[in-house]
């Protein structure tokens, strides 16, 4: 077979093919409890107003402020105590001139008072407490439908469900939640070089990596998965494998097999499928040959066999993909700029992606590269919490140099500012 001619696609354009293609999970319903990380499939609006009543937002005296004026430093004005009230409760008292309700944070604000007074400002007695200032009517108050209002939008489709989202639906009573279902994914990792995990080491032979690391990287996204094995390195068995993968998955990951080599069989195998090749080159380092194509609506990822290209590719390209089935608003990376703290001399002809460690100390974000740094590499992953960008076109960059950094970890940046 003639080795494949292929033109390099610069990376935003290839990321741009994939999300443009109108493939969308169905939706379903979850409860609220099992809603975290899903997308909403519809609009959300508020059952009732935010507050529901006119509430205190401090601990103290809900009172009348015309009975304030005349408080000072030289003439503390007291008030007479005549009810006492926690959150969830309502008093049955009308506040009359110099009297006073004790109120909690959240209590709503008796009938006849129109300020309240935080505790911290007052100077209490058995019964009774003083003032030294006057107060404004309407001071201190939370007043009803101030934050949201009945049939207000408060969340939108398309929006990710995080701990804030399930607070707010909480707070309006929905217990089933509409939302788009996770796709599942199928994981074949390809090549008569790899062995099992648990395989003894043999001549010429190398663990399967990628198949264990594409399956972490799809938990972390809460993705169903399922890993396929090819059991004989031919035509006829990769094709039936990828056939059965594409009937039971929406997603078919691919790792290795993607190159120009005589071996490699992918460009056959979206042929025999009748596959819509979105493209087959990409204008990067690693991950060239990454290749993504579209079948029986669904998406057919050919990552690099190579770890750090594998991963990159990852999360460049099939985790756009996966937002945009779930119809998140919000698809892409997220990018900071950081200060590169070593130099990195490698040319690039194309954009580089690099597995590096970020740090933030709570004034600048710095960047370094994590380690040995090609393409082959799997080291490296194990210690970057992040991929460093840099542009193509240039000679190397020097430490000082700004670069654009994709966060992969949130969890592992230092800073100790609150130590």
């Amino acid at each position: 077979m003639p080795v494949e001619k292929r033109t390099p696609l610069p990376v935003g354009n290839a990321i741009e093919r994939i999300v443009n293609e109108d493939i969308q999970s169905e939706t379903i319903e979850v409860s609220l409890n099992e809603s975290l990380n899903y997308i909403l499939a519809e609009d959300i609006v508020a059952t009732h107003d935010i507050p529901r009543f006119n509430k205190s937002p401090y601990d103290g005296f809900a009172l009348r402020s015309v009975d304030t004026l005349n408080a000072s430093g030289d003439n503390r004005v007291e008030f007479n105590v005549i009810d006492h009230i926690g959150a969830g409760d309502v008093s049955k008292k009308v506040v009359g001139e110099q009297e006073a309700v004790r109120i909690m944070t959240g209590a709503a604000v008796p009938e006849g008072a129109d300020a309240v007074v935080m505790l911290e400002q007052t100077v209490e007695g058995d019964q009774s407490f003083t003032i030294r200032k006057p107060f404004n009517r309407n001071e201190n108050i939370s007043f009803k439908g101030e934050e949201t209002q009945q049939g207000d939008l408060i969340l939108e489709k398309g929006q990710h469900i995080n701990a804030g989202t399930i607070a707010v639906l909480a707070t309006f009573g929905y217990t089933e939640i509409p939302v788009f279902k996770r796709p599942s994914v199928a994981i074949i990792a390809t090549g008569s070089e790899l062995l099992d995990v648990e395989d003894e080491l043999e001549p010429g032979k190398i663990r399967n990596s990628n198949g264990p690391m594409v399956a972490a990287l799809c938990k972390k996204l809460d993705l169903p998965c399922s890993t396929y094995k090819i059991q004989q390195d031919d035509l006829e068995s990769s094709i039936q494998r990828v056939t059965e993968a594409l009937k039971q998955h929406d997603i078919v990951i691919t790792t290795g097999g993607v190159s120009v080599g005589d071996f490699d069989y992918l460009p056959q195998i979206y042929e025999a499928l009748d596959a819509n090749v979105l493209f087959n080159k990409v204008a990067m380092r690693p991950g060239s040959v990454t290749t993504v194509a579209v079948a029986q609506g669904k998406y057919l990822f050919g990552l690099s066999g190579n770890p750090s290209a594998c991963f990159t590719g990852f999360e460049l390209f099939v985790k756009p993909a996966v937002l945009s089935m779930m119809g998140a608003h919000k698809r892409f990376p997220q990018v900071v700029q950081a200060t590169l703290m070593d130099n990195f001399k490698k040319a690039n002809p194309f954009m580089r992606f690099v597995r590096a460690q970020a740090t933030f100390d709570g004034k600048q974000m710095t960047v370094k590269p994590a380690g040995f740094n090609k393409s082959s590499a799997v080291v490296a992953i194990a210690h970057s919490n992040c991929i460093m960008v840099l542009p193509g076109g240039s000679r190397g960059h020097q430490q000082g140099y700004t670069v654009d950094v994709i966060l992969t970890e949130s969890q592992t940046y230092e800073w100790d500012a609150f130590v």
